[in-house]
Order: C-alpha cells, then structure tokens, then sequence
C-alpha cells in the first residue's frame, strides 16, 4: 500500500511539475524579450537643447527629431490655417508641449528617412519620392 501511494505521490508532483514549466512556457512567449524592454525607452536631457535647435536620437532603429522651438516658430505654425492639409491636426493636439516638438523621423511613403531642414516648407523633405513636410512633420 505504501508503494503505491509513493508512485500516486510522485506522478501528481511530475505532473504539477510539467504542467507549470507548460504555463510558464506559455506565459513567457507572449511576454517581451529583455532587449525590447532596453529599447523600449530612452531618457534624453532637454536643458542640454538650446532653443532654435534640434538633435536627432535613434528609438528602435528609428530616427526621432527633438527641437526645442523658439517663441516665432511656435507662432508661426499655430497660425497656419491647417484645415486645408492633408494632415490638419492642429499643433496644440500634436504635441504635449508646443515649445518641444518630438517627431519619428520616417517618411510615411515607404519607410524613407526625411532630411531635417529641407524641403518647400523648411521643415523635412523625402529625396526618395519628393515628399515635402513642414515644420512641425505634417505631409503638405
């Protein structure tokens, strides 16, 4: 008798044993991998950004532009009249801050790279199929 409850105990503890390295499994594939997390964020010093300029960092392989706009840039882009563009959201529902403009530097055609302070609107320009965007990186 005590055999056998040894050999029942040992099979329920194998089992409980499988089934959670199952669950476990399950779990972990759904969860992100731990160079996802490193990249998933980036801490950047704001005061080391002079007003009227701009840096460029890289966010998972993508470029992201940081400009701390001056006082006439804010002025200028929150006075254009937006409804006529392809893209009319107006700056204040853009960003966060209107002094700090934060945009992912990718072209929304293919994929392409814009180059910063290019373009018809002095804003960034697309070599790669002629896309022109104003300065707060709506398509015009």
């Amino acid at each position: 008798k005590l055999q056998k409850y040894v050999t029942i105990g040992a099979a329920v503890t194998a089992g409980a044993i499988m089934a959670k390295s199952a669950i476990r499994g399950a779990v972990l594939t759904y969860a992100p991998s731990k160079q996802s997390l490193e990249l998933s964020g980036v801490e950047v010093d704001l005061d080391k950004i002079p007003e009227g300029k701009s840096i460029t960092i890289s966010w998972q392989g993508k470029p992201v532009y940081i400009k701390h706009r001056t006082d006439a840039e804010v002025a200028e882009q929150t006075s254009l009249y937006t409804s006529s563009f392809r893209d009319p959201t107006d700056d204040y529902d853009r960003f966060n801050n209107v002094k700090w403009q934060v945009l992912i530097g990718v072209c929304t055609h293919l994929g392409c790279i814009p180059i910063e302070g290019k373009g018809d609107y002095g804003g960034y320009f697309c070599p790669c199929h002629g896309s022109h965007y104003d300065s707060a990186g709506r398509i015009r």
